[in-house]
């Protein structure tokens, strides 16, 4: 949760990235590391080799959009990538003294939301938070997810469920890319908020308790949930491959809604359709 450390380490795995047969560099036979050199980058980037080893240490005072351009499309960035540089280089303030990391309450859930999130009553639904804390859900989505709540109060935490839970490798039929998707959800999260104690705080209890999120904390992966297809087991009802959906929730950008839905007429709506009537009457009214 150093910006610093963040930024060195997120170039320089997008660097290793980049082989140099690809930007029209002999291979050489030489390379004591997979990609290109700093030198060879910041010559494509058409920035000082100075400069860019400054800003691979962490330093980015005084790194203008140009500049932040230029090694984003050398290093061939997506969309998320960019934004994440950006976000590196926001909190990278060369040394300066940084603001003490900062307790950040969740953000109030109002109360029209939840009724929203009760009037759907086949529909699982989740509020979350950046840290991916479960802050509001409806009833369908407690039958879904019984295993994460285990009959414990809230607010509960999607990674800490993924990477700690062994029951998460049972209740996800494709575990292993789930459990990549989490660790580079938390990397966005924490370039946009690196002064989030909570955050740093769940990242660093991950990080000491499971080997394998350290693992996929290390490669500086990123991604962003929008839209997809989640392939669950429920020991309910068996398997179901659910559609999703992410609505960001206007005037809290910190929590998303997370809708959950099936192929009509597949197998899976009819066990979604199961599994919102095993729901009890009281649960499903609030």
């Amino acid at each position: 949760m150093n910006n610093r450390t963040e930024m060195r380490e997120f170039l320089a795995s997008r660097r290793a990235k980049i082989r140099p047969e690809d930007v029209g560099l002999p291979v050489g036979t030489n390379r004591r590391v997979p990609g290109l050199r700093r030198e060879e980058l910041a010559a494509l980037a058409g920035v000082s080799v100075s400069w860019y080893i400054r800003l691979e240490r962490g330093d980015a005072v005084g790194a203008s959009d140009a500049v932040l351009n230029a090694i984003a499309r050398t290093l061939k960035l997506d969309d998320v990538e960019r934004r994440h540089l950006y976000d590196l280089s926001r909190g990278s303030n060369g040394g300066a003294p940084k603001p003490a990391r900062r307790r950040q309450s969740s953000p109030a859930v109002r109360s029209t939301l939840q009724l929203v999130l009760d009037q759907m009553t086949t529909l699982p639904a989740v509020i979350q938070n950046d840290r991916t804390d479960i802050l509001a859900l409806n009833a369908p989505a407690r039958a879904l997810y019984a295993g994460l709540i285990n009959g414990t109060g809230g607010p509960w935490n999607h990674a800490r469920y993924i990477h700690l839970d062994p029951g998460s490798q049972q209740f996800y039929r494709d575990w292993n890319e789930i459990a990549d998707y989490s660790a580079a959800m938390l990397h966005v999260s924490a370039g946009r908020n690196p002064y989030d104690r909570e955050l740093s705080n769940l990242i660093g209890e991950l990080a000491t308790q499971s080997e394998d999120f350290r693992v996929r904390w290390a490669k500086h992966n990123l991604h962003e949930h929008q839209s997809g297809v989640k392939k669950v087991h429920h020991h309910d009802v068996g398997d179901m491959d659910l559609i999703y959906e992410t609505l960001s929730v206007q005037g809290n950008p910190a929590l998303a809604m997370f809708i959950y839905t099936a192929e009509p007429g597949s197998l899976s709506a009819e066990a979604l359709q199961r599994l919102s009537a095993s729901v009890p009457v009281a649960v499903r009214q609030g």
